[in-house]
């Protein structure tokens, strides 16, 4: 059926339905005209010899039954010989209240929850997902298809003003965040977790390695040298000092490293708490990490680096988009298969995504059953109902003309045996 309510009956085997409707309706009308001639012949040889009657009765009943069975046939699509006879052109008649009918049958019999709900449980969602994504052409594909979108979108997300919103919207609620509890959370797991060990190991060895360059220890004996007396100055005092510093340093710095226990470690797990205790607590800290954040916030630099990432980020997805570098789509389509893969081992999540899209499907049904039962009713009413009678003969109209061939046979039946029980009933 096209758009403007019309049918093509043009479906594979319909010219040989057609052919084959035309054959049975010319067999039934000739059946007709036999049993018709049957009676005439048999009423005029009635004379001859009394078995005639019952062959005229047979004929009589026959011709009835067949010509009963033809204005029903004819008259559920149209009008019998085209009289206006009531209660005929049934389907022509009644094609609102049926169209009403339709809908709401389908309605309540095929969109209700129950039904409805049991269909879309019988349906695996996530393991179809789960085949699709890990197809890698069908990844491929839609890897493609999403690069396609990307610079369009990117376009409308500048020019409708979302970019400007989302821009508002992400700093102001950078602005509300109060970073002094957050950055107190962070330094006590970090260190619950003991990686501030680990980090004063790295802190230990660099200002060692610095410690023992020879520039820092010139800069070291230079200072030395400045404060000693100039007789201590004559003994070279400076270099043995710088030496033994370095010396003692280093003894002090491996002692800690090689040691968890050291007391040092102690000392700095303290100070570490306490900064944690204060940073927490302190309001002073608090207003100075704020501070801090919206001088942060308020550069100049921060825009130009946003923006500057923005037009990076577009010129690379147009690049992949054109064609000219194929890295994002490659990565995407990888992701794409990867995370098919991913689905198909996790049963639970499969579960999990059958469950939520019934649950949504179900919920859209209910709320959308009643459009779809008075869209299929417009549809029933906009038919042209001559092509749709001329599409159903072809496909049932066949079975109907039996009906005829059935009622001619069962008429002339009735009709002879109520014929023999007159015959019989009046040699008694």
């Amino acid at each position: 059926m096209t758009s403007t309510g019309t049918f093509s009956i043009d479906a594979p085997g319909d010219a040989a339905r057609a052919a084959e409707l035309r054959r049975v309706k010319a067999l039934a009308t000739l059946v007709l005209a036999g049993t018709l001639a049957l009676f005439v012949t048999a009423k005029a040889l009635l004379h001859v010899h009394p078995a005639f009657g019952f062959v005229a009765a047979f004929a009589e009943a026959a011709t009835i039954g067949g010509l009963a069975d033809w204005y029903a046939v004819v008259a559920l699509f149209k009008r019998p010989l085209g009289l206006p006879i009531p209660h005929t052109a049934i389907i022509q008649s009644n094609q609102h209240r049926i169209a009403e009918k339709l809908g709401e049958f389908i309605e309540v019999h095929f969109l209700e929850a129950a039904p409805v709900e049991a269909k879309l449980r019988q349906i695996d969602f996530g393991s179809f997902v789960a085949d699709w994504l890990r197809d890698r052409k069908r990844s491929d594909d839609l890897a493609r298809f999403a690069l396609r979108l990307l610079p369009e979108a990117l376009s409308a997300t500048e020019t409708s003003g979302l970019m400007t919103f989302i821009t508002r919207r992400i700093t102001t609620q950078l602005q509300e965040i109060n970073l002094a509890p957050l950055a107190a959370g962070t330094l006590r797991g970090f260190v619950e977790e003991k990686r501030h060990q680990g980090l004063l190991d790295d802190i230990l060895r660099v200002v060692h390695q610095s410690l023992t360059q020879p520039e820092t220890m010139a800069v070291i004996r230079e200072k030395i040298r400045d404060e000693l007396p100039t007789l201590l100055k004559l003994y070279r005092a400076d270099k043995f000092l710088v030496n033994r510093i370095v010396a003692s340093a280093t003894t002090f710095f491996e002692e800690v490293r090689n040691d968890p226990q050291h007391p040092f470690r102690g000392e700095f797990n303290g100070m570490l708490l306490s900064f944690v205790d204060r940073l927490g607590s302190d309001r002073a800290f608090a207003d100075r990490l704020d501070g801090l954040k919206r001088e942060l916030l308020a550069r100049p630099e921060l825009g130009d680096l946003a923006r500057n990432i923005w037009s990076n980020t577009r010129s690379f997805i147009e690049r992949s988009a054109s064609g000219e570098t194929q890295v994002l789509q490659q990565h995407l389509a990888g992701m794409f298969v990867k995370a098919g893969e991913a689905l198909a081992a996790d049963s639970e999540l499969r579960a999990e995504i059958n469950q939520g899209l019934v649950a949504v499907l179900r919920s859209f049904i209910a709320d959308q059953k009643s459009g779809v039962s008075s869209f299929i009713a417009d549809q029933v009413k906009a038919w042209d109902m001559g092509q749709l009678i001329a599409l159903i003969e072809i496909n049932i109209g066949k079975d109907l003309q039996y009906i005829r061939f059935n009622g001619a046979l069962i008429g002339g039946l009735a009709g002879l045996s109520l014929y023999t029980l007159e015959y019989l009933l009046r040699l008694l």
